[in-house]
């Protein structure tokens, strides 16, 4: 079973942050978590339908050793909720104010 690592609050850095949300595929990945703002899948929260999977993983991992992110699995699926709480703790207003610019 795979065992994901997940920074702590204290852990988040500003670089990390910032460096991930870097590439828009990433930005868009959080976009889509943030509007849906509950668990999804990858695959639901991929910015492209035909996106590969080892890429897709590639972002999530990015963004998850940045601790925007939090994966579990359940069953087969991989499911991500944005860690919009801890961001904020950190880097109060950040999030939202990235998330606001236009793509």
């Amino acid at each position: 079973m795979a065992q994901f690592v997940h920074p702590s609050r204290d852990e988040i850095t500003l670089a990390g942050v910032l460096g991930a949300l870097a590439d828009p595929m990433r930005l868009r990945i959080v976009k889509s978590l943030a509007a849906q703002n509950d668990c999804m899948s990858c695959t639901e929260a991929a910015p492209c339908p035909d996106m590969a999977k080892s890429t897709l993983s590639h972002h999530f991992r990015i963004l998850r050793e940045a601790g925007l992110i939090r994966t579990s699995k359940q069953g087969v699926q991989h499911r991500n909720v944005l860690r919009e709480e801890d961001i904020n703790a950190r880097f109060p207003k950040l999030l939202k104010m990235i998330l606001s610019f236009p793509d």
